[in-house]
């Protein structure tokens, strides 16, 4: 798994087998289990993530229904709002699969920018990367139809429609079950 993480990483910067060896030391590499719920409502935390392999998704819970917001898949990263804010999470994470997880923590984080510099430019390179596509995904969903925006998903991230039960994906498509398999069926008579 290191090798997975560090052939990422190279495409943002080199380092060197002293920084290699110190993300290694961390003890950051975690394996979660499907179903585990690494964040809830009203939680406060320090620990952002990184999938390394697995899926984890965010969603809040209203009215006792899920609402599903986003999910993350291998080589992306999430660091929840209340890390930042220093407030209690307005939403849950979740494995939606059994998940090899980087989670590191605010503290961790600081000490290893100190030591090495050169993390806190590739953490500021993924983070402008990382806002710049969630504001596109955002734009697109508010601009979108519900067709338009699975056709959106088959196009970009097929492997979630394999990966994900149907009430989820619904969810985050801002749609119900019922209607997901009435639009898919619409989509197959198409072809």
């Amino acid at each position: 798994m290191q090798t997975l993480l560090f052939n990422f990483l190279s495409k943002y910067v080199t380092l060197t087998e002293e920084e290699k060896n110190a993300i290694v030391s961390l003890d950051i590499f975690h394996s979660v289990k499907k179903g585990t719920i690494l964040l809830k409502e009203g939680q406060k935390s320090k620990e952002s993530y990184f999938v390394l392999k697995g899926c984890i998704r965010t969603y809040y819970e209203i009215d006792a229904e899920e609402k599903t917001t986003a999910f993350y898949t291998e080589m992306e990263a999430l660091t929840p709002p209340c890390v930042i804010n220093k407030t209690p999470s307005d939403y849950y994470v979740s494995c939606t699969e059994d998940c090899i997880l980087l989670i590191s923590n605010s503290d961790m984080e600081a000490e290893v920018n100190a030591k090495f510099p050169k993390f806190e430019s590739l953490c500021k390179k993924l983070s402008e990367e990382l806002l710049a596509k969630e504001r596109m995904d955002f734009d697109e969903f508010k601009t979108s139809s519900p067709e338009q925006r699975y056709l959106s998903l088959l196009e970009k991230r097929p492997d979630l429609i394999q990966r994900v039960p149907q009430h989820q994906l619904a969810s985050y498509l801002g749609i119900q079950p019922q209607s997901l398999s009435r639009l898919r069926a619409r989509i197959s008579e198409k072809k």
